[in-house]
């Protein structure tokens, strides 16, 4: 008999009771090394604890979607928990609307923004207007809001949700997201057209055309939101929860709203978003043991660094996670995962194709002694390399959670 083309159909008739499970996601975690240093920013970071764990757990690499593919962290998070990427589609938009706690219904599109500035010419200066303060773009948005008028039989809604990035949410019938985006992941060319990749789509990419030319007029005179990249466009539908599918009830401790909206779509529990790392790793150990028996911890800091080229930073931040770890290990979870949603290079500023480290660490592992967590160490280590959705398989596994198969 050939084994079947979705593993994690048999991990949800095998699912039982069993063990917690801690994630601990260290996001765009892995790297390349650079011709300054020689190492990747998880060679060169001191990690001490993280190092004595490390000896006791299995590891290895993980490709998130597939060879070559580089993920988006949609991707990349869908296939730590369980859910085929390419199977399970999913927009940023949708995740961010969710993240934020918008009261995004089935059938809506939603796409994620970045303010952004263009030059005279109209071509990408900046893809993420500086980083602007969450306060100047609530203002825009309050601005595009007055400004900006279309026509259809339904509704629309724009929302801050940090920093540069808002979300433009469609609500009516026969909307579609399968719509081109217009961010050209690139500096120094316009941005793109909001194509419709298919004839039910072209309504819909109508109503972004028209979005984008009168947010570009309200925003003329801005220095540097000057413009709106939509990337993510997608039209809501309901998943199947992580505890319907393998028994798990989660929850999620992220700052950032996308993780917070992908937890939320899957089910889990979201904490208040933290303010920090110190507060987010406390609040694991005020909720640990509170009825969850998965629990999703996000570190967003090392792959904002690995996007702006700030090599040091990202190692600041895995240093800082280190010297949080030994609370968490406190907890004694049964199972501890420690990974990364898709590799962000400091050298590339930008997701990569990469294969990310992971770790097990439970009672029933077959240690392999490797004495430091990164990207070359865990080639080494007894799990290998194997797709980013063989994770949730083998955590369920080492807590105890799946019933043998067969006779």
């Amino acid at each position: 008999m050939s084994a079947p083309s979705d593993i994690s159909s048999v991990w949800e008739e095998l699912a039982r009771a069993g063990g917690r499970i801690v994630y601990l996601v260290l996001d765009g975690a892995g790297g390349l090394r650079d011709g300054a240093n020689g190492k990747t920013a998880l060679e060169m970071a001191r990690t001490p604890n993280l190092d004595r764990v490390m000896r006791d757990s299995a590891c290895g690499l993980l490709e998130l979607v597939g060879p070559g593919i580089t993920p988006g962290s949609g991707p990349g998070h869908l296939a730590l928990f369980g859910y085929d990427p390419l199977r399970f589609r999913l927009g940023r938009g949708v995740l961010s609307a969710l993240g934020i706690g918008f009261d995004l219904r089935e059938g809506d599109v939603a796409a994620r923004i970045n303010f952004a500035t263009v030059d005279g010419e109209g071509r990408v200066t900046d893809r993420r207007a500086g980083r602007i303060s969450s306060e100047t773009n609530r203002r825009l948005c309050d601005r595009l809001r007055n400004a900006v008028r279309l026509d259809f039989d339904g509704e629309w809604f724009l929302e801050t949700v940090a920093e540069h990035r808002a979300v433009l949410v469609l609500r009516g019938a026969n909307l579609a997201g399968d719509i081109q985006d217009t961010d050209p992941q690139a500096t120094g060319v316009p941005p793109r057209e909001p194509v419709a990749l298919s004839a039910a789509a072209r309504p819909t990419a109508e109503l972004a055309h028209a979005f984008i030319g009168q947010a570009r007029d309200a925003l003329a005179g801005e220095k540097s939101a000057n413009a709106v990249l939509l990337r993510g466009f997608h039209r809501h539908a309901p998943l199947p929860t992580l505890q319907a599918r393998f028994g798990l009830k989660g929850l999620c401790i992220a700052q950032y709203p996308m993780y917070r909206g992908l937890s939320r779509l899957l089910g889990l529990d979201v904490a208040a978003p933290p303010e920090g790392l110190d507060a987010a790793f406390g609040l694991l150990a005020e909720r640990f043991g509170d009825g969850h028996d998965f629990y999703f911890l996000h570190v967003k800091g090392t792959d904002k660094h690995g996007e702006d080229g700030n090599m040091q930073g990202k190692v600041a931040v895995i240093e800082a996670v280190d010297r949080l770890l030994p609370g968490l290990l406190d907890l004694q979870p049964d199972v501890l995962v420690v990974t990364a949603d898709h590799s962000t290079p400091a050298v590339m500023a930008a997701h990569s194709w990469h294969p990310v480290p992971v770790l097990i660490r439970a009672a029933s592992a077959r240690a392999d002694g490797i004495g430091h967590f990164d990207e070359y160490a865990c080639r080494g280590g007894g799990l290998g390399l194997r797709p980013g959705l063989h994770l949730m398989g083998l955590a369920l596994a080492h807590a105890g959670r799946l019933n043998k198969f067969g006779a």
